[in-house]
């Protein structure tokens, strides 16, 4: 058993230590924040979790309940308001390269949906410059073959239909068995998205109505049998409000 001196010097003691670490409890355990961005009325930010040797366990994006306010109100012929986030530029890489989130004042397609007022919180596996020379001729091309990711980057009950292309995006994998899909309102969903055939970001959604709600919400997340680029990915992802610090987390978990 490894020594802690810090640990020692505080009120656990020596026996408090060795406890600690028989639990899994670790004072090493470490947090990696990135730079605030202004959206709304708050912000956000990306946050990286770490284990007691310095393994990412948790890819978040934190941001203040201001950020359900004050947001743009493009006319129906702007599709969404995209706000960059950068990485923390310290402590472990982690599958992420980037994060944007899309304020989506109109959703989108399909209609009846996800046609209400959302977010879209892009990951991106890919760096920026790689984003932005992805381009479509229109929203259909997700159903040409040259766009269709092949089965094992694909997860079980999840499709690629024609009209989710997006330009500076790629193509949207999305979940036939969720809720919103069988009859129940859109709250939250996660997607998979790709382009050339490859797996380059994945994106928790969720409606504004939802956020609102101040939820606690935690769902696992199906893997396919193979992803494009090495790395540790999450199992789970949450949505949720921490009234004691007052701010939002959407959070990707349990990376493995």
């Amino acid at each position: 058993m490894r020594y802690d001196s810090t640990c020692a010097r505080h009120f656990l003691g020596l026996a408090g230590c060795a406890l600690a670490s028989l639990v899994g409890v670790s004072a090493n355990a470490e947090t990696y924040e990135g730079a605030p961005v202004k959206i709304g009325s708050g912000e956000a930010k990306t946050v990286v979790y770490t284990d007691a040797s310095n393994k990412p366990n948790a890819i978040s994006i934190v941001f203040t309940p201001g950020m359900l306010t004050g947001l743009p109100q493009p006319d129906h012929n702007m599709a969404d308001v995209p706000f960059s986030l950068a990485m923390p530029t310290s402590g472990p890489k982690t599958i992420v390269d980037h994060v944007v989130i899309n304020w989506e004042a109109h959703g989108h397609p399909p209609p009846k949906i996800y046609d209400v007022p959302h977010f879209d919180f892009h990951f991106y596996l890919v760096n920026e410059e790689h984003q932005a020379h992805v381009m479509f001729k229109n929203d259909m091309a997700s159903g040409d073959p040259a766009q269709q990711p092949p089965a094992e980057l694909l997860p079980a009950g999840y499709k690629v239909p024609p009209g989710t292309a997006v330009s500076q995006m790629g193509v949207h994998a999305i979940n036939l068995s969720s809720p919103e899909f069988n009859g129940k309102p859109f709250t939250a969903t996660f997607i998979y998205g790709y382009y050339d055939k490859k797996l380059t970001f994945i994106e928790p959604m969720a409606s504004l109505s939802f956020l609102q709600s101040k939820p606690s919400f935690t769902q696992q997340i199906p893997h396919p049998q193979k992803f494009t680029f090495d790395g540790q990915y999450p199992s789970s992802y949450s949505i949720k409000f921490d009234p004691g610090k007052e701010r939002y987390e959407v959070s990707l978990e349990s990376l493995r």
